[in-house]
């Protein structure tokens, strides 16, 4: 029998993942299981609430329909690359700028007409689904709208119609967990899946298994995590088909999915092939500003790098500074009247 993987069209690096409502600072770790993507492959206008341990989520789609789990794929890229800035020490804003080609060869795309047809579909769903939820921070409960990306802009075309160049402004949200470092590493196979449901397990198992060796879940419950609209039966046929897969061909990234020996629960184990979890950080927010005050108390050094080690020291001090930008810049002085320029 033939792989259900998609064919591995280009080599390319993993990528990072950002849970979008793991971006405001105290936020319910709840709010990282919510499906806000679509597992729909047909326009799906339905709206959506979800409501988990407190939290609750509205889901707006526009007349495009709502975001889709491929669709995904976009604001995976494109975090990607500000992480990759971030870690290479460079300046990042919420504007993003790509060539086309690019985007589809990372995500494993196809790079004909129809492939950048579909992009720019997927473009407009992700600025036109709204999503409003109440989040609370400092014992207040606020309620905001965002979407997934602010806006989309081809800047280049070709004659043919082919985008070349585009640029995309991502949402306060989604940028703010850019800057808090709130990450997960993905398996690049997660792109060769070909069903949503697929994907959807695996950011499931991702999350909540992580590097440990098993997590279990009720069928119910993965049901509503994963946000279908299917019938219990069909629900279980169809998580059922992922399993008899990957029995035959162990196709799903990092975890193995089975059914418990009773059938009521989900059993996904890890391959060992999970990436290692990250050193531990402290995520609060910095303020824009704090870097120049950062540079002017340490000249010479590479304030990314001072950060790094501000967050170090912090988790491991088990510090929560309550003003982290000024709490920062006195670090930066601390370092430099130690050590002097580099």
């Amino acid at each position: 029998m033939n792989s259900p993987l998609l064919p591995d069209r280009y080599p390319q690096r993993d990528f990072f993942v950002c849970d979008i409502f793991n971006a405001a600072p105290k936020a319910d770790v709840g709010s990282m299981e919510h499906p806000i993507f679509s597992l729909s492959t047909k326009p799906d206008l339905r709206p959506r609430h979800y409501e988990h341990n407190g939290l609750s989520i509205d889901i707006k789609p526009s007349s495009d329909g709502m975001a889709t789990v491929h669709d995904r794929d976009i604001l995976i890229f494109c975090i990607s690359q500000l992480i990759r800035a971030l870690n290479d020490g460079r300046e990042v804003s919420q504007v993003v700028r790509f060539q086309a080609s690019d985007l589809l060869r990372a995500t494993n795309r196809m790079t004909t007409g129809r492939g950048y047809g579909l992009l720019k579909a997927a473009m407009e769903r992700l600025a036109g689904t709204r999503i409003s939820t109440n989040v609370t921070t400092g014992g207040k409960e606020i309620f905001e709208t965002f979407g997934l990306i602010e806006s989309a802009r081809i800047v280049r075309e070709t004659r043919d119609g082919r985008m070349q160049e585009i640029e995309i402004k991502l949402s306060d949200w989604v940028f703010n967990a850019i800057r808090a470092h709130e990450v997960l590493t993905i398996s690049r196979d997660y792109f060769r899946l070909r069903r949503p449901l697929e994907r959807r397990l695996y950011e499931l198992a991702r999350k909540h298994c992580g590097n440990q060796k098993e997590w279990i879940v009720g069928l119910d419950l993965l049901q509503k995590k994963c946000g279908s609209s299917s019938t219990s039966f069909e629900f279980r046929r169809l998580v059922a088909n992922v399993i008899r897969e990957d029995i035959a061909h162990s196709h799903m990234p990092d975890y193995s999915v089975r059914f418990s020996e009773d059938g009521t629960q989900v059993v996904f184990r890890n391959r060992g092939t999970a990436p290692a979890p990250e050193a531990e950080v402290f995520e609060g927010l910095l303020e824009p500003e704090a870097y120049e005050e950062a540079r002017a108390a340490a000249p010479g050094w590479d304030v990314r790098h001072l950060e790094g080690e501000w967050r170090r020291w912090c988790a491991a001090e088990e510090i929560e500074p309550k003003h982290p930008s000024r709490h920062f810049v006195r670090f930066c002085q601390s370092w430099f009247e130690k050590r002097g320029r580099p």
